[in-house]
């Protein structure tokens, strides 16, 4: 052989070598991903994605998920797409390979099985027939033929289909039953690949698959759907998608929001969907019991329209989509409101009007400048008002006044503890915001509840939404409004009305006839210095300013202090609201346990009003309610896929269950010596059982008379 050659055949050994290698390569991945294991890691790994898709609610906007779980774990759960599970493309790639490995343990097993399921195993050996557990032998008179016959009626009879085979001299009687228990498992993985599959046709994939190959992309930031540009959009082609969109009373709309990442895309619907009326019934505990849309159709394709009402649990069909009732919110209600300084020593109101969803602008105090984001309005609250006792003052940092009322909603609520469950009205939520950027969101209850005997305007105030509101509580006076709180409110805050209050306390003092005259100027001034630490300054205010001032006394001192300056801070702002009556032309109030009432409650709440930050207190006077349905659209071409992958899983898994595979077979031969026959027969079973022994007892009965 020549040097060439030898390389030559060396390289043609080297390259077989690299192609078995890659075979075997090719044929121990084909091995793993069909493996039952590599099913099962797979299944494992998708349960977990879905208690953790259960757990964590899908598809919320984003800084719902930040105020849930704080910046830094909203970043390390946002990398894995904690908050779109099923449409994560971990996910959905797990899926992908789930489907891969089921249909070829399928392809692998499935000819096989129906191969076994038509085979008769008439290849049996009568001395492998005797090593079978159930097993049985006997002599009868009869020929051969005869036995053949009569033995295959009576296991037909028993309900096997029956074969006769001639073979080494002998006839081999041949039966099975329950073959179809193979097709069990057949029908059982090929469901796993089917529901799968609807799956992944109902999943975001073509909308990824869109992203990808036509540079479709989420839009982030606000702006008028009309005007957002194609990019951003989806085609009336899109094959599955699940959106949402809200139609106020009146409007109507001929497009779906679909969340995508930190925004959203636009789907095009081929009908209008215009709202006509939205109802809205509710349980006496204020849980919705009924939603229900009135809306007309219109078709672009035909122009026609049609109407429709839309239900929970009952929804509008049309063309392949799907539109599901989800829930209701508020249209755009239009309100009117008046407004009340907060700051400064006026307290004449002035009218706001707003728009639930837009905005108004606000001139404050001192030329500043401010904006209202109306951001919602309840017509009507239903809560738990039989919490006497209960501190629900602003002041108490540790919890709310939701958090107190939610102790007595919901199911951890202690059906020991009274309830009273009442309507408190009307209630408007907005957002102060200054020229800064800065805002501050306010819920604010249009009438007084009754709260630990007296009656109270609820003016709610917190910084973030991870926040629960804090409420101030402003005593009603006996109009039913706040306007003498914000007299007295004003009052406190003129320097020379608490001149003149501090003077009148120290005229009005009753002392003895030998009294030091310098006593009654003693007690002027310090009726003025309790009324100023009281008005306090930009640090601080109310009680706190109080605490500090005391705080800075000696010890010993400060508890007979606080008690004293306490009684002449009373009595000087009982003067301060009859001098402030006085200057707007009223009567002084009477001297009564009604107005004394009032006057501890106001001065509380002038107290904590430190902690309310805001300029202005806006108080609802009136509305005009819009209401606006909250529809989910869906596409689903998957839908019927999955519903004949559940039907071939029931079947599955009832023929796995409950059909039992039996073999049986006779092997009949001449006896020997006086004539007759021989005959051998044997069962089997894959699962054997109590009611295999006994049929088994019944055949040896029919066949062998024993």
């Amino acid at each position: 052989m020549s040097k060439v050659e030898s390389t030559q055949s060396m390289n043609n050994a080297t390259r077989g070598i690299e192609i078995r290698t890659r075979s075997r390569w090719i044929a121990d991945t084909i091995e793993l991903i069909s493996s039952m294991r590599f099913a099962i890691s797979l299944l494992t790994v998708i349960s977990i994605a879905s208690v953790i898709g259960t757990v964590v609610t899908q598809n919320e906007p984003m800084p719902n998920y930040v105020n849930q779980f704080g910046p830094f774990w909203f970043e390390v759960l946002s990398k894995f797409s904690v908050y779109s599970v099923y449409s994560a493309w971990w996910f959905l790639l797990i899926m992908a390979f789930l489907v891969a490995s089921t249909s070829l343990c399928l392809v692998r097993n499935a000819p096989k099985m129906i191969r076994d399921m038509r085979s008769w195993r008439d290849s049996v050996r009568e001395q492998s027939l005797r090593n079978f557990h159930h097993h049985v032998e006997w002599s009868v008179p009869a020929a051969p033929g005869v036995l053949a016959q009569e033995s295959a009626q009576r296991v037909a009879a028993a309900g096997y289909q029956v074969k006769l085979v001639e073979k080494d001299g002998a006839t081999l009687l041949t039966a099975k039953q329950g073959a179809a228990n193979k097709l069990g498992y057949i029908f059982a993985h090929a469901a796993i690949v089917i529901i799968c599959v609807g799956g992944l046709l109902d999943s975001n994939l073509p909308i990824r698959v869109q992203q990808w190959l036509f540079d479709k992309e989420p839009f982030v930031g606000n702006g008028i759907i009309a005007e957002i540009p194609q990019q951003h959009r989806l085609g009336l082609g899109n094959p599955a998608f699940r959106g949402n969109t809200m139609i106020p009373e009146g409007a109507s709309s001929n497009t779906a929001i679909i969340p995508a990442g930190e925004g959203v895309m636009i789907q095009e619907l081929p009908f209008t969907l215009q709202l006509d009326k939205f109802i809205v019934d509710f349980y006496s505990t204020g849980m919705p019991k009924l939603f229900a849309s009135k809306v007309i159709v219109t078709d672009h394709e035909s122009g026609k329209s049609f109407p429709a009402t839309i239900e929970v649990n009952k929804p509008l069909t049309y063309k392949g989509y799907a539109v599901f009732q989800s829930s209701f919110e508020d249209g755009g209600s239009r309100l009117k409101l008046a407004g009340f300084p907060m700051q400064g020593s006026s307290s004449a109101q002035f009218a706001v009007e707003g728009e639930v969803g837009k905005s108004t602008p606000l001139l404050g105090s001192g030329g500043s400048e401010y904006a209202i984001e109306w951001t919602g309005f309840r017509p009507f609250n239903v809560e738990n008002t039989a919490g006497n006792g209960q501190d629900v003052r602003a002041v108490d940092q540790k919890k709310s006044f939701n958090e107190r009322l939610d102790q007595r909603l919901g199911s951890a609520a202690n059906p020991e503890k009274n309830k009273d469950l009442k309507n408190v009205g009307p209630s408007v939520q907005y957002k102060l915001r200054d020229k800064n950027g800065q805002a501050r969101e306010f819920n604010n209850y249009m009438l007084p509840v009754q709260l630990d005997g007296a009656e109270v305007f609820l003016a709610g105030v917190r910084e973030s939404p991870a926040e629960s509101f804090r409420y101030l509580r402003i005593p009603a006076d006996d109009k039913g409004s706040v306007s003498e709180w914000m007299r007295l409110r004003a009052a406190i805050g003129d320097p020379k009305l608490r001149e003149i209050a501090a003077r009148r306390y120290g005229e009005n003092v009753p002392l003895g006839a030998t009294a030091d005259p310098k006593l009654r100027e003693q007690l002027q001034a310090s009726a003025l210095r309790g009324l100023n630490v009281f008005a306090g300054d930009s640090e601080a205010s109310g009680y706190i300013a109080v605490a500090r001032f005391i705080g800075k006394l000696p010890e010993e001192q400060q508890e007979k202090t606080a008690d004293i300056f306490m009684k002449i801070l009373n009595g000087a702002m009982w003067e301060l609201w009859q001098v402030a009556r006085a200057k707007d032309g009223l009567p002084a109030a009477a001297p009564s346990e009604q107005n004394g009432r009032f006057l501890r409650l106001a001065t509380d709440a002038l107290a904590d009003a430190f902690f309310y930050g805001a300029p202005v207190m806006l108080q609802l006077r009136g509305f005009d309610e819009v209401k606006a349905s909250v529809f989910q659209v869906t596409r689903a071409p998957g839908q019927n896929v999955v519903y004949l992958g559940c039907l071939l899983l029931v079947l599955g898994v009832f023929a796995m269950l409950y059909v039992r595979e039996r073999r049986l077979w006779v092997w009949i031969r001449p006896a020997e010596g006086n004539g007759g026959a021989q005959a051998l027969m044997a069962m089997s079973t894959q699962r054997r059982g109590l009611d295999f022994d006994k049929e088994f007892e019944r055949l040896k009965a029919a066949l062998a008379g024993k």
